[in-house]
């Protein structure tokens, strides 16, 4: 079988709940046709009950739910051109598990301020994390550093329009292809 995964990407957009990594990424995947996974659908109940009592995951809870994504990305890059995962990976421990055997796996870091967060979680309807939450993740919050250049970094202030054509315009240009005269 030959092997696509060389040919293909998955992007994990990722960031701390309220920084519109669903609506970014069901933004884009329709606009380019990419294949869109919502990580929080992988969270295993135990989670799920405890992040909507108001209680922050510890490593330990999120290992089950990092290995799952781990698999689903291995999955989708093998299937599809442009993949893109949401997930918070709040952590560089997290982001690494999530690269492990995955050659084409890119993050896009959507960074915003706590007061611009905070105002976008307090509108929230029918989604399990609570706002007050929000103090855990950016203190949780590892922030990619030189050391992880396969992380990129988008502005999350502009309008959700302009923060989906950003995301559009780094994903082709992380996965353009490299002609000759470019390699010069």
């Amino acid at each position: 079988m030959k092997d696509t995964q060389s040919l293909h990407h998955v992007f994990i957009l990722m960031g701390v709940s309220g920084s519109g990594k669903s609506a970014v990424a069901n933004g884009v995947a329709q606009r380019i046709g990419a294949a869109f996974l919502d990580g929080d659908f992988l969270h295993p109940r135990a989670n799920i009950t405890k992040m909507a009592s108001g209680h922050a995951l510890n490593d330990e809870d999120r290992k089950p739910w990092l290995h799952a994504l781990n698999d689903a990305a291995f999955a989708m890059q093998r299937t599809n051109k442009v993949s893109l995962i949401v997930c918070s990976a709040l952590k560089k421990q997290y982001r690494d598990m999530l690269r492990e055997g995955n050659h084409c796996l890119h993050f896009l870091y959507l960074k915003g301020d706590y007061a611009l967060i905070e105002s976008r979680l307090k509108e929230r309807k029918g989604h399990f994390f609570k706002p007050q939450m929000l103090i855990t993740q950016f203190e949780t919050l590892e922030e990619p550093t030189n050391d992880e250049p396969d992380v990129y970094e988008i502005d999350i202030s502009p309008s959700l329009d302009n923060v989906i054509e950003n995301v559009i315009n780094t994903i082709e240009s992380v996965t353009k292809p490299i002609t000759e005269e470019s390699a010069v």
